[in-house]
């Protein structure tokens, strides 16, 4: 992942939020269902020149045996279109909204848990997740985050554990 750039926009905020319903509107119209009940939510959140945060990017995150499970992300691109020019240059220049939050999220998660999984479909959602840091594995479409000190027995048994799981 490319580093910061000089400038960055103070007006973006990334965290985790306790109650996922902030971006409930964005993730009804990116995939058609209700927002996920189980922890873990991450957004970033930009504060446009009206002074009002709108979501612009949501991650859901959740446990599994140990691991942490990352999907569903989207970005609402009517929050981006809306950004001063040298703020979307700024993101840009720093991988992408997406790219920002998911690096964001794994420093965040990274003590909790030894891995964070990903489940991904998309070429480009797959380009930000290798800049990130995730890596294949021999599963189509499941990538893995190693945080923590796992010998080669624990990862394969872990990602085979994911693997039963199918898409998540």
């Amino acid at each position: 992942m490319s580093e910061l750039p000089d400038y960055f926009p103070a007006a973006l905020e990334i965290a985790e939020v306790a109650e996922a319903s902030i971006a409930s509107a964005l993730f009804q119209r990116r995939f058609g269902d209700a927002i996920p009940a189980t922890p873990h939510h991450v957004v970033a959140r930009y504060r446009g020149a009206d002074g009002v945060q709108r979501v612009a990017c949501y991650i859901h995150f959740r446990p599994h045996e140990g691991l942490l499970l990352g999907g569903g992300a989207c970005i609402d691109n009517r929050v981006v279109r809306a950004m001063p020019a040298p703020d979307r240059a700024a993101i840009h220049a720093a991988g992408g909204l997406y790219c920002l939050t998911l690096a964001w999220a794994v420093r965040h998660f990274a003590a909790r848990v030894p891995a964070i999984f990903g489940y991904c479909g998309d070429v480009l959602a797959e380009r930000a997740d290798l800049a990130v840091g995730f890596l294949r594995t021999a599963h189509p479409r499941l990538l893995v985050y190693w945080t923590g000190a796992l010998d080669v027995a624990a990862r394969n048994a872990a990602i085979a554990r994911v693997n039963a799981l199918g898409p998540f």
